[in-house]
């Protein structure tokens, strides 16, 4: 048994380190093809969007780390974020960091209302009761927004409150909308750190987290820092819908599917349930997007296709993900 053990152990490491031999080959192979000028502009590239998913998979690990749920309509909050961002611009004229707040600000009151109306009454149900439930939310989400009377079905130029400015360095072009997406996401992250590791609310998240019942013993409202959850992972992303709309001006009701299912896919390569592994695993989903795009033939249509075999790898090498930890079942 010992020895199958080790074996075991021994194929495991054998495949990680043809990973990554094969991963240092092809980024070889793929500066050599165009040159590391255009090589490294594609990496930053990913990174700006690798960026954005960050905000949307923070949400996703925040809530499966709480209630053990994959919020599949975390995905359409971020759409929201970016049309309540762009009636903020165009109808009333505000500006950047308004509009950014009143996205949040809405985000997070749509995902309490669906938390409390569509996921409360369903906590003690089976955990496939409440999947089914978000899947159908999101579909709601999707097709009631798209009704002409709300947000309507047709792609919307989103209008940027700024005028983008482009730098050259060495031939590397870098965009203020690039320096905005990277300096509101980190700031964002160290704020959402602060709160879970430093304040009385994040204590009482993290002992949620472990354990529910004990935690309702020890006179934490469990009820309340769940919906806390919810709204703090709104947040995010309705900030991550106003900057992936300033990032990529285009938008309509259905924008937050692919971005959403990359993020819970980002967030499973990082270990869901893991903050700093979210943002992590983001970095390299929106990496690998935007290289398979920039090298591969047909690579706007493969984007989506590595996305997910990415997901299966995971799943096959390390189903806990990069900064995930085995769970121990009670029995």
């Amino acid at each position: 048994m010992r020895q199958l053990k080790i074996l075991l152990r021994v194929i495991v490491w054998a495949i990680y380190l043809a990973l990554v031999v094969g991963i240092v080959l092809g980024i070889v192979s793929l500066v050599r093809l165009n040159g590391p000028i255009y090589f490294l502009q594609a990496v930053i590239d990913g990174l700006k969007l690798g960026f954005v998913y960050a905000l949307i998979a923070l949400g996703y690990t925040m809530v499966y780390g709480i209630v053990r749920l994959i919020n599949f309509a975390h995905g359409d909050v971020f759409m929201v974020g970016s049309f309540a961002s762009f009636y903020a611009i165009t109808q009333y004229g505000w500006g950047f960091i308004p509009a950014i707040l009143f996205a949040m600000a809405v985000c997070t009151v749509l995902n309490v209302v669906i938390e409390r109306v569509a996921y409360k009454p369903l906590r003690d149900a089976p955990r496939i009761a409440a999947l089914i439930t978000a899947i159908g939310v999101s579909f709601f989400l999707e097709y009631f927004t798209a009704l002409r009377w709300v947000f309507g079905p047709d792609y919307i130029t989103f209008k940027r409150p700024f005028k983008v400015v482009v730098w050259n360095v060495k031939g590397v072009l870098i965009s203020n909308i690039t320096v905005i997406i990277v300096v509101l996401t980190i700031i964002l992250l160290l704020v959402l750190q602060y709160i879970i590791r430093m304040t009385k609310v994040g204590k009482a998240m993290r002992a949620t987290a472990l354990d529910k019942p004990t935690a309702r013993l020890m006179g934490i409202n469990v009820d309340g820092i769940i919906s806390l959850t919810f709204a703090l992972g709104a947040a995010l992303a309705g900030a991550g819908g106003v900057l992936y709309a300033i990032a990529f001006p285009q938008i309509w009701t259905f924008m937050g599917v692919m971005p959403g299912l990359k993020a819970f896919v980002a967030a499973v390569l990082g270990g869901i349930g893991n903050i700093p592994g979210a943002f992590v695993g983001s970095l390299l989903m929106g990496t690998i997007d935007v290289l398979v795009v920039s090298f591969l033939p047909m690579g706007s249509r493969l984007r989506d296709f590595f996305a997910f075999f990415v997901l299966i790898v995971v799943f096959l090498v390390k189903p806990t993900g990069i900064f995930g930890e085995p769970q121990i079942e009670k029995v």
